[in-house]
């Protein structure tokens, strides 16, 4: 049967719903990012409580997503370019949940370091800055199908790895030069491997958007050396 005018038109319009879903959904992500660092600048528990609650609703388009894609599949059987974005959409969506999580954990460390004489280096909002940004650059080159675009985020994760490693070394000193140092500056060091994380889930947006875009994946891209092998994903809940 020959797919109509009309079909072909209300097709686009649920592929167009599903990336401006995704795209509210990274605005979210961003938003996080920024709240929880700005609450552990000015040590608010407050408002990092907000960043908390907020949360859900990113987990509630994750959902809806899910949904979403599913049923054009199951409806329209979309082929090869199309194909490629519906599976795009949703596990970026996915990624974008997990960016989430990683802001969130942010914000619950803001209460453990409240009262703690360790300010939050001036290395940590630059890097949330640089990670918010490629969250936002990627979802950009989603909604815009711009592999170049993408490209440039893939780029950008060196610039993370190197502040996180930086931070790492600073804190070390905290640490050794007062023992009293040791629990906020380790709060502060997972607060900055989320960052890290964050950026490495930003490149992975990247990388599924240059294949839904070109067909062809990137080659594998080299990690700078980890200054610890800490695991933020097992401190997130």
């Amino acid at each position: 049967m020959a797919t109509t005018g009309h079909t072909v038109k209300a097709f686009d319009e649920e592929l167009d719903q599903l990336r401006a879903t995704v795209c509210e959904m990274g605005g979210l992500a961003e938003e996080a990012i920024r709240d929880s660092m700005l609450a552990l600048i000015r040590r608010d528990p407050d408002s990092a409580a907000e960043v908390v609650v907020r949360d859900k609703k990113i987990d509630d388009l994750e959902a809806e997503i899910e949904r979403r894609a599913v049923q054009i599949i199951a409806l329209r059987a979309p082929m090869a370019d199309d194909l490629r974005d519906v599976v795009a959409a949703l596990k970026i969506a996915g990624v974008v949940e997990r960016i989430g999580d990683y802001a969130k954990n942010i914000a619950k460390r803001v209460a453990s370091i409240e009262d703690s004489r360790i300010r939050a280096m001036s290395l940590l909002p630059e890097m949330a800055r640089i990670a918010g940004e490629m969250v936002h650059n990627a979802l950009d080159a989603f909604a815009a199908r711009d592999a170049a675009k993408a490209l440039g985020v893939v780029e950008r994760d060196a610039a993370v790895d190197d502040f996180y490693n930086s931070i790492f070394r600073a804190l070390l000193t905290h640490m050794m030069e007062n023992p009293h140092n040791i629990t906020p500056a380790t709060h502060l060091l997972f607060a900055a491997k989320n960052l890290e994380r964050i950026g490495d889930h930003a490149t992975n947006v990247a990388e599924m958007v240059y294949f839904a875009a070109t067909g062809e994946h990137l080659a594998d891209r080299p990690k700078g050396a980890d200054t610890t092998e800490i695991g933020a994903d097992d401190l997130i809940d």
